[in-house]
């Protein structure tokens, strides 16, 4: 996500004077004030060297939406019969005569980020296009959504209660050093589960690297509990809004599907990340040779420099208060609690039009019981949209695609041939694939959501020809995008981080190696198992 900082109020602990703005997060959001000055120059110096930058999410789905509208004059028109519910019917495949002619297709071209906006599908023709009566194609309620928890989650940050929380946690726990290693990793992972926390890391390496080195740790264990600690927690989303949310959107599904197999896979694989990191920063702390970052020269002041945390004050413990219950009552909200079984909670079906006023309203509380006044809350809830803007307009590129290839007839067909290619295996077979299908999507738009609605039309239907539930392949796909932003060097949480925290990204690289493969072992086995069972 975003540790936002608008003209006025508090800043994160990583903000100082004269710091240089971060290059644009991953998912097209707008980053926060970025590494220091020295982190920068770091960036831009490795920048230099390479000789390459790797595009942005804005880019590579421009350039994406002008190939896949090249491609329909390739690619034969055809499609599924369809149920009631607009799902396709296997086996019901056909090629389709079209009526447009090249002008129009061109103007689909031309209007595809409107379209992929607030573009209405006509059931007659099929085709999409702005204005007129029918089904609603664009993603217009997401990209509210979007922003209103951008407004939400800035407020927030601008009462500096949640950098206070955990500098207040540090401190009570100095004394029990493995303890609060997996406290502070699950609560960042808990972050990456619920609202895919990323920038806003950012602001907390000031804060960890000198107490890791202060406990007898290294740098990298300071900045793996961020960054693995929130990597972990956004591959096993359970309804982060940016992964789980936009992908079961795409999917046709509700986001509490499939909830169950998410929270058991957030729980195990951030045991894992934790035994993972404590066996490491045990070893650093019995031995200093043993650690992969560097010692740097300042690390001995770091050591010796009194970290007195500041008092948690009452408004603080309300805004964490509101900050926690609000998101526990999207989880609620969300949750079929019906179909589980469950009978004496209420079902209430929320989607994106009331989780927008949820978290509206919510930041317009958070800003009044923290005494921010009226002028500053509002001035924070724009500057928030403003920063998560960069999410909602990728969101609405990538649907805009989806949107050229179903008025050119080609989704069906390119469904049929995958069809084809996964036709014959086991359910567990299928999910795995449904994981590697997606990783070199996750390395080519980086964006969660933008991988998400560029990726789940196409997939999701696959789900019904392999009789399995498309909450798998949502799941799947969330999976292969958090494990690849785990080391991705075009991402700003991992570069700005490894920036902040001076740590070598090949060093990172070393360190977090034996976790990936683990984690991917056991993702693979999750999906496998999820789909076996059914």
């Amino acid at each position: 996500m975003t540790t936002p900082a608008g003209p006025t109020g508090p800043r994160p602990a990583a903000s100082a004077p004269g710091s240089s703005t971060a290059p644009p997060r991953s998912d097209g959001r707008a980053a926060p004030d970025g590494p220091p000055d020295t982190g920068a120059r770091a960036g831009q110096d490795s920048g230099r060297r390479r000789g390459f930058r790797f595009p942005s999410a804005f880019t590579v789905l421009v350039g994406v939406t002008v190939a896949v509208w090249a491609l329909t004059f390739v690619i034969p028109a055809g499609r599924y019969d369809t149920t009631e519910d607009g799902r396709p019917v296997p086996g019901t495949y056909h090629p389709v005569d079209l009526t447009t002619g090249f002008g129009d297709r061109l103007k689909d071209l031309f209007l595809a980020p409107v379209n992929g906006l607030y573009g209405v599908s006509d059931p007659g023709t099929g085709l999409t296009a702005p204005g007129g009566s029918g089904d609603f194609a664009g993603a217009a309620g997401v990209f509210l959504f979007v922003l209103a928890v951008g407004a939400f989650i800035t407020v927030t940050l601008r009462t500096g209660a949640l950098t206070s929380g955990v500098a207040r946690l540090a401190a009570r726990l100095d004394r029990h050093r493995t303890l609060l290693l997996v406290v502070l990793l699950a609560l960042f992972s808990l972050g990456g589960t619920t609202y895919g926390m990323a920038e806003e890391t950012l602001g907390f390496y000031a804060l960890l690297i000198p107490l890791a080195l202060k406990l007898g740790y290294d740098r990298m264990t300071g900045a793996a509990v961020i960054l693995v600690g929130a990597g972990v927690g956004t591959l096993a989303s359970t309804v982060n809004p940016f992964a789980t949310g936009v992908a079961s959107d795409s999917a046709g599904i509700g986001t509490g599907d499939g909830i169950l197999l998410r929270l058991l896979m957030w729980a195990v694989l951030t045991a894992v990340a934790a035994v993972f990191l404590v066996r490491y920063a045990d070893r650093v702390h019995r031995d200093p040779s043993r650690s992969l970052a560097e010692p740097l020269e300042e690390d001995a002041e770091l050591r010796a420099r009194d970290g007195a945390a500041e008092p948690l004050t009452g408004r603080h413990k309300t805004v964490l208060t509101v900050f926690g219950a609000t998101f526990a009552f999207m989880v609620f909200a969300v949750i079929p609690w019906a179909d589980l079984g469950v009978a004496f909670l209420p079902t209430l079906g929320w989607y994106f039009p009331e989780l927008a006023a949820l978290f509206l309203v919510a930041a317009i509380a958070v800003g009044l019981l923290a005494g921010l006044g009226e002028r500053t809350t509002s001035q924070a809830i724009v500057s928030g949209a403003g920063d998560f803007m960069g999410a909602a307009l990728v969101i609405m590129l990538a649907r805009g695609v989806t949107v050229i290839m179903n008025n050119a007839a080609v989704t069906d067909t390119i469904l049929h041939r995958l069809h084809d290619a996964v036709s014959g295996t086991s359910s567990g077979v299928f999910a795995g694939l449904m994981f590697l299908v997606n990783l070199p999507l996750a390395f080519l738009v980086p964006s969660s959501s933008g991988h998400a609605a560029l990726a789940m039309p196409v997939l999701a239907p696959l789900a019904d020809f392999a009789g399995v539930h498309r909450a798998l392949v949502v799941t799947a796909y969330q999976s292969a995008s958090g494990w690849i932003n785990l080391v991705t060097p075009t991402s700003a949480v991992v570069m700005g981080g490894l920036a902040l925290a001076k740590v070598r990204y090949d060093r990172y690289l070393r360190f977090v190696a034996p976790l990936m493969g683990v984690l991917l072992l056991l993702t693979v086995a999750f999906l496998a198992t999820a789909a076996a069972l059914g």
